[in-house]
């Protein structure tokens, strides 16, 4: 019971992670908002209330409480709503894990101007928008002289990380993802705010045809390493109480395996201490790339 009584919004909770989050905050003590529009897995098809309902129904009959929220994170009225319908219902906000995405996968030079737009729509501002208004509630919070001890939980992606072929939006709203974490975790602690992310990887219906034939389920018995229920341990840590000073960091979980990444560091150096000349730089970039670790390669690539 490490977040007995804390308020949690869970985005795209209808499904996949974001259902397995919510279930287990709620085993945890938490009140969960469960967010989802409803939609199909390209945010295609009519909006429909029925998968938060669902995990709402799941929650209480685990004796929890829970709430279900049809709201649009990727619209900024929507996103406003969702962080009131925390609080109006549980009479307060403590934890936000932005998890709604969607794919619509293609090779770059296939790639339509709106798969670009849609993909970055639902996961870089569908994160953005419940981040300002739940940021904005507890810096309201922490000037009124009530304590806030708030955390944030943002979903990033291997691909955001080191890229995946076929996936130039994906990838590139994941890795926008982790910019928006680090950036929230600098501006939000002056208030009680941590923000982490995490880059997991499992079978939803996001990814069972990205990594179709590679998440084959375990014989009976066995330990099936690719269910969503095992990266909740990590997000339900990361939003209780217990994970206070921990923030801007990047966790991938996968199975049993939780890793802290290394994310972009000042490397090997040079300082001419003037202005080069680019007919000098090939044996200078070629030294710096000499000491450098070699980059991890990207998904799908050779």
């Amino acid at each position: 019971m490490i977040c007995k009584d804390r308020v949690v919004i869970v985005t795209g909770a209808g499904r996949g992670l974001g259902r397995a989050h919510a279930l287990e905050f709620a085993r945890q003590g938490a009140k969960v908002v469960v967010n989802d529009l409803g939609v199909e897995r390209d945010g295609g098809g009519a909006a429909s209330s029925a998968p938060a309902r669902r995990v709402v129904e799941e929650i209480r009959a685990l004796g929890g409480q829970a709430v279900a929220s049809p709201h649009d994170v990727a619209d900024g009225a929507g996103a406003m709503a969702l962080v009131a319908t925390a609080i109006e219902h549980f009479g307060r906000l403590d934890a936000l894990v932005n998890n709604a995405g969607f794919l619509r996968d293609r090779m770059l030079v296939n790639l339509a101007e709106d798969e670009w737009d849609a993909v970055m729509r639902v996961h870089l501002r569908g994160h953005f928008l419940p981040l300002k208004h739940a940021g904005a509630y507890w810096r309201a919070e922490a000037k009124a002289g009530r304590p806030v001890d708030a955390r944030v939980i943002n979903t990033s992606s291997g691909a955001g990380l080191l890229g995946s072929v076929g996936q130039g939006n994906y990838s590139a709203a994941k890795a926008g993802i982790v910019g928006l974490t680090l950036v929230a975790a600098a501006e939000l602690g002056r208030y009680g705010v941590t923000v982490n992310a995490i880059a997991p990887a499992a079978r939803t219906r996001m990814t069972e045809q990205v990594f179709a034939g590679t998440m084959a389920r375990p014989a009976e018995g066995g330990f099936d390493a690719m269910a969503p229920e095992n990266v909740s341990p990590l997000v339900v840590w990361l939003g209780s109480a217990e994970s206070a000073g921990i923030t801007g960091r990047i966790f991938e979980a996968e199975g049993g395996r939780i890793c802290v990444m290394d994310a972009f560091r000042h490397g090997p150096a040079a300082d001419k201490g003037a202005r080069w000349d680019p007919a000098e730089l090939g044996p200078v970039v070629k030294d710096l790339l000499d000491r450098a670790p070699a980059p991890e390669p990207v998904y799908g690539a050779g």
